[in-house]
C-alpha cells in the first residue's frame, strides 16, 4: 500500500467533509437524539458521507466504520475510522469548537491519523513512525514536566448520570493539583492539542474509536504517551484515554486512581 496516496486521501476526505460542515455551521434545521442525551445532525450525515464517498472511490474494498453509518465491511485489512463531526453539541449550538477525524487501521494498528478544523483551517496529520504535523510543520509536546505546572483538559460523557461519582471526583483531584483545567468538547481537539503542546495531559472516559483513534496517534507521534487510566496499553476500542506529554504522566496516573 501506498502510503503517502492513503494520506493524501485522508486528506481530501477531510477537506471535503469539512466543505459541508462549514455551508451547515449557524444553518442547522434537525437536530435529533440518538442515546444518553447524545444527538446527530443533519451535518453529521451529509459530511459523513462526503468522506466516505471519497474513501470508497479511491479505496473501494476498505472497511469503514462511521460514527453514523456503523461498519461497512471490505475484504481488505484496511479500516478507516471515521468522526465526521467531533464536537457535535458545540456546533449545534454554533460554538466554533469541532472537527472532522479520520484514521487508517491496517490489522487493528492505527498507521494514519487526520484530524481538521473546517473552521480555522488547522490541520493534524500523523503518519505511524513518521512524527506529527501541524499545517505541515513539525509539532511536539510540550516539555513542562509536573502537573502543578501543567494546563489540562477533560471531556464528560453523555451518560455521566449513570457514572457521575467517579467522573467528578477524578475531575476534582485534577482540578486541585492543575495549573488550570478547560473542557472543550471535541476528544479528537483536546489530542491534538497536547500533541502540540497547548495541554499537558488529557483524560476522558466512555469514548468511541472514532473520537479517539487519529488524535492518539497524533499524540503519539508527537512524542507523548497514550494509555488507560491505569497505565496500561491504549486501544481504540477501550473506553477509556489518558493522554499526555510522557514527563506528567505518572502523576496523572496517580490523579485518576480513585480510592474505595
Amino acid at each position: 500500500m501506498d502510503l503517502d496516496f492513503l494520506h493524501r486521501t485522508a486528506i481530501a476526505a477531510a477537506y471535503k467533509g469539512a466543505r459541508v460542515l462549514q455551508s451547515k455551521f449557524g444553518n442547522i434545521h434537525d437536530i435529533r437524539e440518538k442515546d444518553a442525551r447524545e444527538i446527530v445532525t443533519e451535518a453529521d450525515t451529509e459530511s459523513e458521507k462526503a468522506i466516505v464517498a471519497v474513501i470508497h472511490d479511491r479505496f473501494p474494498n476498505h472497511e469503514i466504520l462511521g460514527e453514523e453509518c456503523g461498519l461497512q465491511s471490505g475484504a481488505s485489512q484496511y479500516r478507516w475510522i471515521i468522526d465526521p463531526l467531533d464536537g457535535t453539541v458545540n456546533f449545534a449550538h454554533q460554538v466554533p469548537i469541532f472537527c472532522i477525524s479520520i484514521a487508517v487501521a491496517r490489522q487493528q494498528e492505527t498507521i494514519a491519523g487526520i484530524v481538521l478544523n473546517p473552521l480555522n483551517g488547522e490541520l493534524f496529520t500523523a503518519l505511524r513512525g513518521q512524527g506529527a504535523r501541524l499545517n505541515g510543520k513539525a509539532i511536539q509536546v510540550s516539555a513542562i514536566p509536573a502537573v502543578d505546572d501543567s494546563l489540562l483538559v477533560t471531556g464528560f460523557p453523555y451518560d455521566i448520570r449513570e457514572v457521575f461519582e467517579p467522573v467528578i471526583a477524578r475531575y476534582a483531584r485534577c482540578l486541585k493539583a492543575a495549573r488550570g483545567m478547560r473542557r472543550l468538547g471535541s476528544a479528537a481537539l483536546d489530542l491534538c492539542y497536547v500533541a502540540c503542546g497547548r495541554f499537558e495531559g488529557f483524560w476522558e472516559q466512555n469514548l468511541k474509536p472514532w473520537d479517539t483513534a487519529a488524535g492518539a496517534l497524533i499524540v503519539a507521534e508527537a512524542g507523548g504517551l497514550v494509555t488507560t487510566f491505569s497505565n496500561q496499553p491504549f486501544a481504540v476500542e477501550l473506553k477509556e484515554i489518558l493522554a499526555t506529554n510522557g514527563r506528567i504522566h505518572e502523576e496523572m496516573v496517580g490523579l485518576l486512581e480513585l480510592i474505595t
